[in-house]
């Protein structure tokens, strides 16, 4: 197994959702905006800790085949830690968990014995306390913007004052971790984001809705850049 470089921590990123392509034509969607791509984000779901389904470890072994990109799973999962083997062998690049699914240190031990880059989320109504102990042992801190489950929902914009603790701990301790935020960007919410403090963005839906993806990447990527420090 080689695992592809996410590259330096703290760089803006822009990561599609995979979740809003055309599954039938899968790997022709991530081709058509690899240009503007950075990252990929791939959303599993188990339909027991969020209310839907999505894929599992063939996908992304198909989909390996036909993109150099860092593969960032974000594993909306009660039982992560029963599948984080079978995602690493399959090719993905980084494993994000959840904290609310409980023994998060020893996830965090199994992922980083599988070489993988480790994440860990938070949902819209987690306190930034229950993630900031396990600052200095990740790679990744996802601060959700809706709800998982879905794509397509609203920016909840109360998060980000969430952001902002993340970004001013990793920022006061020297911390090479990147902050993530997903549900609802695209050009005005990236934004908001990044003044915030994030610099990875998950896009869907305004990437892969759109009539042209590789536009609207380019689009958003030009706006997030305007709310660098």
């Amino acid at each position: 197994m080689t695992l592809i470089n996410a590259g330096p921590s703290g760089s803006l990123r822009l990561a599609p959702s995979i979740l809003a392509a055309d599954f039938g034509a899968l790997a022709s969607a991530v081709h058509e905006i690899d240009t503007e791509t950075d990252w990929l984000h791939v959303d599993v779901m188990d339909g027991h800790f969020v209310p839907n389904v999505s894929i599992g470890p063939p996908v992304v072994q198909s989909l390996r085949r036909y993109s150099t990109k860092f593969f960032d799973c974000h594993l909306m999962m009660s039982e992560p830690g029963r599948y984080l083997e079978a995602f690493a062998k399959a090719g993905a690049d980084g494993c994000t968990v959840h904290v609310e699914v409980g023994g998060t240190q020893g996830l965090i031990s199994d992922a980083r014995a599988l070489g993988l880059r480790v994440g860990l989320a938070a949902n819209p109504d987690t306190a930034f306390e229950r993630v900031a102990p396990f600052l200095g042992d990740v790679d990744l801190l996802l601060l959700m913007t809706v709800f998982p489950g879905f794509g397509g929902q609203s920016f909840m914009g109360e998060v980000m004052g969430k952001v902002e603790e993340a970004r001013h701990e990793v920022d006061s301790n020297s911390l090479a971790i990147d902050i993530e935020v997903d549900g609802g960007i695209d050009a005005t919410t990236a934004v908001t984001a990044v003044r915030a403090g994030a610099n990875v963005l998950v896009a869907g839906s305004a990437i892969f809705g759109h009539s042209d993806p590789l536009e609207a990447a380019h689009a958003l990527r030009a706006a997030a850049l305007t709310g660098r420090p």
